[in-house]
């Protein structure tokens, strides 16, 4: 007889909230994860009375009434909108790009100088790969300049793209930037979602809440005794990568990671927001995180007299750090498409988040997704 119905591998979003459905059907469920801590990269930690983000800013938004509606059941949520800046060879630019970004970068005042500053733009990105005999864009470079011309391109694109991805933007393909947000309003809002905001007390808070009654074991590797774990179960849902599942068999799949540098300040507020975007390529970082800033406003900053930032460095993936963006390349998406043909024809493992499905994802279509599970589903 197994002695659950479900073992989850893996502590992050999708586990916990797939963890926390199957005990409201009356499943019983075994949660392990590698890490010393519950909450994959939701982890936050308190340093001198100020919530920290260890693995990068988390912002929940979502115009997902039932999303919301749930999350907020468990913990509520506070009223932080994000408004991150840009700063290029020390200007100031309001993202996402809007008319403050406009006025800032071209002193438009109204949305009809704007407009036309960027059609003159892309016209004539448009005549010069005309004149090469190029129709469609060929990589992410020509992608950017033709939906917002070169002057948007090369001062808040090119730069942090290119630490991003750590490749230049002529050899990133160009669906990477579908689309760029180009909002003719002074409107700093970066998400356009009904509901935005960050759980009161971190996001600790909510993997508690989802985890409440489960149990659950830390510093314990799926892979070290898989034989043990699977035999405690009747059904498996696995959250880490893919490839490693499968032993590798088709080779590894590639990931970009993030390094953080935290530093403590002897001052109530470093830079007067959470996120600041460095979109020089001479500069190392791609941003700077001000963590006091997602759950303080206004005079509320000025009550601690010190603060803690973190300085983003996007990496190449190296064994033992933690994978954070999976390369979207041709080469990487053939590689996952044989992984998934393989998860495809499991029975009794379930496959579900960014690593197991080689896919990035926000908080809130990671909860849809496992609403909508089938095996979710299912208990109905």
């Amino acid at each position: 007889m197994k002695q659950y119905d479900y073992l989850i591998v893996g502590g992050g979003l999708f586990g916990a909230t797939f963890a926390h459905l199957a005990r409201k059907h009356g499943k019983t469920c075994l949660l392990i994860d590698k890490r010393p801590q519950l909450g994959g990269n939701l982890y936050c930690e308190e340093q001198h009375g100020i919530c920290v983000h260890k693995y990068g800013a988390h912002i929940f938004h979502t115009s997902n009434k039932k999303v919301w509606d749930f999350v907020n059941a468990l913990v509520p949520f506070n009223r932080y909108t994000n408004s991150p800046v840009a700063l290029y060879e020390g200007t100031m630019y309001n993202l996402p790009f809007n008319m403050n970004t406009f006025y800032q970068m071209w002193g438009c005042k109204t949305p009809a100088e704007a407009e036309a500053k960027i059609a003159e733009q892309k016209q004539q990105v448009v005549d010069a790969m005309r004149a090469q005999g190029v129709t469609t864009p060929r990589n992410l470079e020509e992608q950017a300049l033709c939906l917002v011309g070169r002057d948007i391109y090369e001062k808040l694109i090119k730069g942090y793209t290119e630490k991003q991805w750590g490749r230049p933007c002529t050899e990133l393909p160009a669906f990477i930037i579908k689309r760029l947000p180009v909002r003719m309003v002074y409107d700093n809002n970066y998400f356009n979602d009904a509901y935005q905001g960050i759980p009161i007390g971190g996001y600790n808070k909510l993997t508690e809440a989802l985890l409440d009654g489960i149990d659950c074991k830390v510093n314990e590797d799926f892979f070290a005794r898989r034989d043990y774990w699977e035999n405690l179960a009747d059904k498996v849902v696995f959250t880490g990568p893919i490839d490693e599942y499968y032993h590798y068999c088709y080779g590894k799949l590639q990931y970009r990671t993030v390094r953080f540098e935290e530093e403590v300040h002897e001052t109530p507020n470093f830079q007067g927001c959470a996120l600041v975007n460095y979109t020089e390529r001479s500069v190392p970082y791609t941003r700077i995180i001000e963590h006091k800033h997602f759950s303080s406003f206004g005079e509320e900053v000025y009550s601690n007299p010190r603060t803690v930032i973190s300085k983003e460095f996007s990496t190449e993936w190296t064994e033992g750090s933690e994978p954070f963006y999976p390369i979207n390349d041709e080469a990487n998406t053939l590689l996952a498409d044989k992984y998934r043909a393989l998860a495809a024809q499991e029975t009794k493992v379930i496959f579900g988040g960014r690593l197991a499905e080689y896919k990035y994802y926000d908080m809130a279509p990671v909860i849809e997704q496992v609403f909508n599970h089938p095996e979710v589903l299912s208990w109905a």
